[in-house]
């Protein structure tokens, strides 16, 4: 990826899907932290997906909410992501999901990259 200087704040880079503009202050883009929860929280998403239908499960919809805390007196590092999925479908079974959850952390490259310096806590719910 190459990044470009925007005028005003932050940079951008164009990409098959459409321009990525990236600063500090939301007012001009996504903020960096913004992409790294992003990116974890999709990510694992992606993953539970593909674990649940190899599991042969009727998932019909996967809601993901991600949050992230923050250490101020340290530059404002991400210290933690919470990712919480809501999972709808039919005859969905808790023990074989929290299992695709174990796997599903084991397999998610953004995770794995994160680990040791960003605590990644992961929980779900199925909703009808």
């Amino acid at each position: 990826m190459e990044f470009t200087m925007k005028p005003d704040v932050g940079f951008y880079t164009k990409t098959d899907f459409g321009r990525l503009d990236v600063a500090g202050d939301d007012a001009y883009g996504f903020r960096p932290y913004q992409l790294l929860v992003s990116s974890v929280a999709v990510c694992s998403g992606g993953v539970l997906r593909k674990v649940l239908e190899k599991m042969r499960m009727d998932v019909k919809d996967i809601h993901i909410k991600a949050d992230a805390e923050r250490v101020e007196e340290e530059a404002n590092r991400v210290s933690k992501i919470i990712v919480h999925f809501r999972i709808a479908g039919n005859n969905l079974d808790q023990k074989k999901i929290e299992k695709a959850m174990v796997l599903t952390r084991k397999n998610c490259s953004m995770v794995q990259s994160v680990v040791g310096s960003i605590e990644v806590e992961e929980t779900f719910e199925i909703v009808q």
